[in-house]
């Protein structure tokens, strides 16, 4: 079934000159990126995006580090788009990720990890909606 996800190539892969790589990655998989944007979150738009983590102690460094610097926003559209997503990022630990996935070839480490991805529908639904108003996506 095609859906569509949300993908941030976050400030560490940015500054890496990973982008390319990463949208290469996605696009051989069979997912079209149907809306995109480079943009540098604000602290406060940081935090609305990762609130259902707020209670958590890494919010503070989370929300810190995806307002560091310029990031890659992006909708993916394809078939099992979520699920094929998660495959591509591998694990959230660079150093427990197969082979062959971004953040084993983009990320240093649990929280400089290259990629974030949608992991339902629902949250698929709420994150594409925080970054992009319908108008903006194509496809």
């Amino acid at each position: 079934m095609s859906e569509r996800t949300l993908a941030i190539i976050k400030p560490d892969a940015v500054k890496k000159q990973a982008i390319g790589d990463i949208i290469n990655r996605y696009e051989k998989a069979g997912l079209k990126p149907v809306a995109m944007k480079l943009m540098q979150m604000s602290m406060p738009v940081a935090e609305g995006f990762y609130a259902v983590h707020k209670a958590r102690p890494f919010f503070g460094s989370l929300c810190g580090f995806m307002s560091s610097g310029p990031c890659v926003v992006l909708v993916l559209q394809g078939e099992n788009a979520i699920k094929k997503n998660r495959e591509l990022m591998g694990a959230t630990d660079p150093a427990k990720a197969e082979a062959d996935t971004i953040r084993k070839a983009h990320g240093a480490n649990i929280e400089f990890n290259a990629v974030h991805g949608s992991d339902s529908p629902e949250t698929a639904a709420f994150e594409i909606g925080y970054f992009f108003p319908g108008m903006e996506i194509f496809g």
